[in-house]
């Protein structure tokens, strides 16, 4: 029997219409349609979630990332140190501001590598933005001594980490800005997109709030030339109601994927399981794995009714883009040897049990059943 296990959960989240229809009733009937009352009590609601003083709510995760570089003093000509593993939108914001972009390897948990960063500082480097892939985290008090050491700022991509912990604390207020995502795959997601920065700095956290609504201090007034970054009211109430759930979608998926992983335990040979430092916890966002044989694995599970995805195939480094800006090429062979084996397995909050025994159930066949040999383990 074929069971099906959707990787995209988003009609069952929002298959309550009649619930989501009257949170912008309010938001229709006031026409408060640019910023407003809506806005700022979700930007006041997220920042004590959080754990920040201030927040600034953006159109998107990507002009959340742009709005916190340029609060940062980025300016064309900066370095900019990066992981290459990334989606797309943290080094598309670097380059959006003409700056540069530093691609450094990661580790074996996929989070940035940190004596790799330090490898590649120069005078030029303006600042070190690592990302929490996958919902998981780098150990930010390390990145911070680094940075302070040199002299550099700290901006978090934490775009994935709405509910994640770092001994206690929030992703994305370990340095001065911190930019997040509610694109709809997101722990904390919108009917849409949604961003936003955090910041402890007053004085940045004005300063943004001007620049993401074209530099105005008054409807007559333009102190600077900003652009339009707003996040749109109808989106800020959805965002206020699931911001109400985020902590019961994180307790589920890592329940889900302490599950699988326990499941796995028995298929070391042919599956690595990142580890999972105990003080740490993760949105699980993306729930990845390195498999042996990856690409039949992935026909496999998806034959079978397993929405399994790649994230991604191809490292930031060696992409196109990347080639064309003449970007540094040198081998960065943990993220390269990744990209070749990760598999991201459904393990959102609206999986059963059954689902994930299920996953995991195939994942065990498919190694059995094709008899493979040591030569081929994860582990060579």
């Amino acid at each position: 029997m074929i069971f099906k296990v959707p990787y995209n959960y988003l009609p069952q989240q929002f298959q309550d219409t009649e619930t989501l229809f009257n949170l912008w009733r309010p938001v229709l009937q006031s026409a408060e349609f640019t910023l407003g009352p809506f806005v700022e009590d979700f930007e006041e609601r997220f920042a004590n979630y959080i754990g920040s003083g201030y927040c600034i709510a953006t159109n998107n995760g990507t002009d959340a990332l742009i709005l916190a570089l340029r609060a940062s003093g980025v300016v064309p000509g900066d370095e900019i140190i990066t992981p290459c593993n990334s989606f797309y939108a943290t080094t598309g914001a670097i380059v959006a501001l003409g700056a540069k972009p530093v691609f450094v390897d990661v580790d074996n948990r996929y989070q940035i590598d940190i004596l790799d960063c330090e490898r590649v500082i120069t005078k030029k480097t303006k600042a070190i933005l690592p990302v929490h892939w996958a919902g998981a985290s780098p150990d930010m008090s390390l990145i911070k001594d680094i940075a302070q050491t040199r002299g550099i700022s700290v901006i978090e991509d934490a775009c994935m980490g709405i509910g994640g912990k770092i001994r206690g604390k929030s992703p994305g207020t370990f340095s001065e800005v911190g930019a997040f995502s509610m694109h709809p795959l997101k722990t904390l997601n919108v009917a849409g997109d949604g961003g936003m920065v955090v910041t402890d700095d007053q004085d940045k956290f004005l300063w943004m709030k001007k620049y993401r609504n074209h530099g105005m201090t008054s409807r007559d007034v333009i102190e600077f030339w900003g652009v339009n970054m707003r996040l749109q009211p109808l989106q800020a109430v959805v965002a206020g109601h699931f911001l109400d759930q985020v902590d019961q979608f994180i307790a589920r998926r890592n329940a889900n994927a302490y599950l699988l992983d326990s499941l796995l335990n028995d298929l070391a040979e042919h599956v690595k399981i990142p580890e999972r430092p105990k003080e740490f916890v993760e949105t699980f966002s993306l729930y990845m794995i390195l498999a042996s044989h990856r690409d039949q694995l992935l026909r496999y599970l998806v034959e079978n009714g397993v929405e399994a995805k790649i994230h991604y195939p191809v490292p930031l480094h060696l992409q196109p883009a990347s080639k064309n800006m003449g970007l540094n090429s040198r081998s960065l062979k943990n993220a390269e040897f990744q990209a070749k084996h990760l598999v991201t397995l459904p393990i959102h909050q609206y999986l059963e049990r059954s689902q994930i025994e299920y996953t995991a159930q195939l994942i065990c066949d498919f190694y059995k059943r094709s008899h493979f040999t040591h030569e081929s383990s994860i582990c060579t």
